[in-house]
């Protein structure tokens, strides 16, 4: 049985019509995070020219190949065991990095370590793609976002929406910039960086 979110559902075509502006003419991809896998298998498949590398940590691999494998598309490849806080990361080097949905359920301490392990990973003139809530100079961007907030917090300390100011920090100290912040439904965002 197929793992299933129905915040994917809800959120690909949205999220795929960022990404049709920064995906086109890149070459391999790391996505962080890949949850269930279909976003994977979603956005693969319309970026067929693009080797999509799933990554999570290992408790999550069963569910991602159950959708890679009945989805079958030649520029999707199996999970790599990926927790952002290990040192060294598996030897990659990528034009691309996506991930969704993840910065606001891991400590801050894994936040940072998956920026600086972006920053290494990623290739001059590639681009790191975020998605999800943030706050904006200390405040929530919606009501929902602080209901959510507070929902995460219940669930574990250490999660919350994060900052974008601190986000954009750690993106700096990583070698990259901030290309362009993207509105989304639901009160959510995707933050696009550029390295170099």
């Amino acid at each position: 049985m197929k793992p299933f979110a129905e915040s994917c559902e809800q959120n690909k075509h949205a999220i795929l019509s960022v990404l049709q502006d920064y995906l086109p003419g890149r070459r391999r991809l790391l996505e962080i995070g890949s949850g269930t896998g279909q976003h994977a298998v979603f956005f693969a498949a319309r970026f067929p020219h693009l080797h999509w590398q799933t990554s999570d940590r290992v408790e999550n691999h069963a569910g991602i190949r159950a959708w890679l494998e009945e989805a079958a598309l030649p520029n999707l490849a199996l999970p790599l065991a990926l927790d952002v806080t290990d040192t060294p990361w598996p030897p990659l080097s990528v034009d691309a990095v996506f991930s969704a949905n993840t910065a606001h359920i891991m400590p801050w301490e894994a936040v940072a370590a998956m920026f600086a392990g972006v920053g290494r990973v990623l290739e001059d003139g590639g681009v790191f793609c975020l998605y999800g809530p943030f706050n904006y100079q200390g405040d929530y961007s919606a009501e929902s976002n602080r209901r959510f907030d507070a929902w995460l917090r219940q669930q574990d300390p250490r999660q919350g929406v994060r900052d974008f100011e601190a986000l954009d920090a750690l993106a700096q100290q990583a070698g990259m910039r901030l290309l362009r912040d993207h509105p989304m439904p639901a009160d959510n965002r995707t933050l696009v960086w550029r390295k170099g």
